[in-house]
């Protein structure tokens, strides 16, 4: 049985109904509505059989779930140079958030130092999904222990007027206030965020319980009228 057979046998169409109404802009003539276990379970066993080359230079795919199977996919591989090659050949084609947030290759935990590069290219693309990709990794790997002041002015400096990269920049500055207080509160005291992104940080944030609520009533007061 190959891949797409496999997937196919996989299928849900009620479940196939509920996440067209999560994905905006794709069409549900796309989805086949194979759950994220299934694609993960799918995954490990292509990458066992070594049966997945083909299907990775396929592009671009037919189906959405080919698209979150291929994340799937990528973010398994254990070599960071080929996972960067396929990378930079699938992100063009990446056009919807679930399939960019489902991608978070596990090997990039190793390679930090080498990663934070790509970041920076990434986050300078024009395409909206590899931009957000980029947020999110930075997100992802340098908020915690590897994490430098520097990082914050990546996501900073992004201007663009799409939703998702916006909501993504929204998303790192309120992770980043519950990790980084004090090196993500000038961000938001000094306006630096676009209106729209700098009143979401503050929701967001706000909703999150790993922020006091000193700190949310902090947040509240630094509200901009749009």
């Amino acid at each position: 049985m190959d891949i797409y057979d496999r997937l196919f046998s996989l299928r849900d169409r009620e479940y196939a109904l509920f996440q067209a109404k999560l994905t905006p802009g794709v069409s549900p003539d796309r989805m086949l509505g194979v759950r994220v276990p299934e694609l993960r379970k799918l995954a490990r066993a292509l990458l066992k059989e070594a049966d997945y080359a083909d299907f990775l230079g396929q592009l671009p795919h037919r189906y959405y779930d080919e698209d979150m199977l291929h994340s799937v996919l990528l973010s398994e591989l254990r070599d960071y140079e080929d996972c960067i090659g396929e990378l930079e050949r699938f992100l063009p084609y990446v056009d919807n958030w679930a399939v960019c947030d489902i991608l978070s290759p596990r090997v990039f935990k190793g390679q930090r130092k080498r990663l934070l590069g790509k970041i920076r290219e990434w986050t300078a693309s024009k395409h909206s999904y590899t931009c957000r990709f980029g947020i999110g990794m930075l997100m992802t790997h340098y908020l915690d222990g590897d994490f430098r002041a520097e990082c914050l002015e990546i996501p900073a400096s992004v201007r663009s007027e799409e939703y998702y990269v916006n909501m993504m920049i929204a998303w790192f500055f309120a992770t980043a206030l519950a990790k980084q207080w004090d090196a993500a509160l000038p961000y938001l005291e000094k306006h630096r965020l676009s209106v729209w992104t700098h009143n979401k940080t503050i929701q967001k944030a706000r909703e999150s319980y790993r922020i006091t609520a000193e700190q949310k009533a902090l947040l509240k007061g630094l509200k901009r009228q749009v």
